[in-house]
């Protein structure tokens, strides 16, 4: 659910202090509170979908923050906590560019400036069969899509992460054609789950999370999830995301979550929650149907896109 809204760059209130960070961590005490967030906690069925139930509580942020994969910081799920140290998220830029009115390089804070803060706890399912619940904070990308002003030729939006081998030392091997690049049809991009996050558990993204600026889609497998980024391009082209290039028959453009649709490699059809032991079955669009399906009317879902 959504648990707090405001404008980016309004007041001087942290958002560590907006919704406590151990509040987050336990969840009773969340619950207890429940009659102080009525007002917002209507908006959760259309903003989030499947109604959270008990088999979804929060992963924590241990973690979150210690089970990554970010290969420009290593291949290990560990590598991104190690080795990201010399990594500076700050300052930061974002490139706007191509099919759009409003192009230009904009200072991070003045890319976020005005628009609505929202905290949304989203299931994430990654790819290779394991998941979390993630209570993330960040802007809608709809609304930094309105500012662009995308003409009519736009049809996708492709987002790019910062190269910097000598502080990303993942970068400095092949292990991926660097920069990593990834995109979305504009309509998923405006989507109302959509959202560039800043922040998880009311603190700023730490560097093996995609700091400062990530994409989360969370009806799609995470490597949609394109982090720190640096340059967003409008296109009327489908653009070529980096796993797709590297393994075309592994990894497809859109990636939606689908159990009924295997890896080439292993099953889809049950995920392995981090923190438990057995598997669960993994739902389709990740619980989120309710919100994109209607995106994909007249597409073959049995195909590996």
């Amino acid at each position: 659910m959504f648990i707090r809204k405001r404008r980016f760059g309004e007041g001087d209130i942290p958002s560590s202090e907006i919704t406590p960070y151990e509040l987050y961590l336990d969840r009773r005490r969340f619950l207890a509170h429940g009659a102080t967030l009525a007002g917002v906690a209507v908006l959760a069925p259309s903003v989030l979908g499947a109604t959270e139930t008990e088999e979804d509580e929060r992963t924590p942020y241990e973690d979150i923050t210690h089970y990554n994969n970010y290969y420009e910081f290593g291949t290990g799920k560990e590598d991104p906590a190690k080795y990201s140290g010399d990594f500076v998220p700050r300052p930061w830029t974002v490139t706007v560019e191509g099919e759009c009115s409003n192009p230009g390089t904009f200072a991070l804070d003045d890319f976020l400036k005005g628009h609505e803060i929202v905290e949304p706890v989203y299931r994430m399912r990654c790819v290779e069969a394991w998941s979390m619940v993630i209570p993330w904070r960040g802007v809608r990308l709809r609304d930094v899509i309105m500012r662009a002003q995308p003409t009519g030729k736009a049809e996708f939006v492709e987002m790019t992460t910062v190269l910097r081998p000598a502080q990303m030392p993942g970068q400095r091997r092949r292990i991926l054609p660097w920069p990593y690049v990834e995109g979305l049809r504009l309509d998923e991009a405006m989507n109302e789950l959509t959202i560039l996050a800043t922040g998880i558990y009311g603190k700023d993204l730490l560097n093996q999370n995609g700091a400062p600026l990530r994409l989360v889609t969370p009806w799609k497998y995470g490597f949609k999830g394109v982090k720190s980024i640096v340059k967003m391009r409008f296109t009327s082209d489908m653009p070529e995301n980096t796993w797709q290039v590297m393994a075309p028959n592994e990894y497809g453009f859109y990636a939606n979550v689908n159990p009924e649709v295997d890896h080439p490699r292993w099953s889809q059809a049950r995920e392995r929650r981090i923190g438990e032991f057995r598997r669960r079955p993994t739902l389709m669009f990740n619980g989120y149907g309710e919100q994109v399906a209607h995106m994909y009317r007249g597409m073959d879902l049995t195909k590996w896109y």
